[in-house]
């Protein structure tokens, strides 16, 4: 059995829509799935990065695109207002979900997911509909307290120093696999595509470095 590590954040939509599509990416594979909260705000300051959204025409183009890729794979997506929002509150309940050092179900995730883009543009930190999530979901930890708020600060970090940069990524057998257009390619390396048996992962990730921007 092949152990996979979904790492994700309710407030990416691509990750939403990789969760939709990840039991078709692996149907008929004998694998385990972890999915492992994470702050992709976390991870974008490790690396001095700005979220799609933070740039303006790209945060056009990111809407535009996710809406049509949802469309396409029949997954309901309704963008939340506001966005982007402040997902800690999800991202503990999460983790919250598990007991110390687990991971939440698939279930759980489910629920935080469609809290946030199947509910016609509502406010993903409105009180009483956060109320409700904490209800369905039944955490067996206190979101709010300490322990979990450590335990997320703890695996973003380490996320971000096994060189995670960004929200969903898959990882497995050491490899991970960015964004939800990398689920074909995820699918190939499980299924023994013989590209990822020789040395053109590891020759491919270690191109130099060619001109670097100077900042002003």
């Amino acid at each position: 059995m092949k152990h996979i590590a979904f790492w994700f954040d309710a407030i990416s939509p691509y990750a939403w829509l990789a969760f939709q599509r990840l039991p078709q990416a692996l149907e008929g594979l004998n694998v385990e799935v972890a999915y492992q909260p994470v702050l992709l705000a976390g991870l974008l300051s490790h690396w001095g990065s700005k979220g799609p959204a933070e740039i303006e025409p790209k945060r056009a183009w990111t809407y535009r695109q996710v809406a049509w890729l949802a469309q396409e794979q029949g997954t309901p997506l309704q963008l939340p207002r506001p966005h982007p929002f402040n997902p800690l509150a999800l991202q503990r309940l999460a983790l919250a979900a598990a007991p110390a050092g687990g991971t939440p179900s698939r279930r759980t995730v489910e629920l935080l997911f469609r809290h946030v883009w199947c509910r016609d543009g509502a406010d993903p930190n409105e009180p009483a509909a956060l109320a409700a999530l904490a209800t369905a979901v039944a955490p067996q930890r206190n979101p709010a307290g300490d322990e979990v708020k450590a335990e997320l600060r703890q695996r973003t970090q380490a996320a971000a120093e096994a060189g995670l940069f960004g929200v969903p990524t898959l990882v497995c057998d050491g490899r991970a696999y960015f964004g939800q257009d990398a689920l074909p390619m995820l699918r190939a390396a499980l299924t023994g595509d013989a590209w990822f048996a020789g040395p053109a992962w590891d020759d491919a990730g270690a191109q130099p470095p060619g001109q670097q921007r100077v900042k002003p």
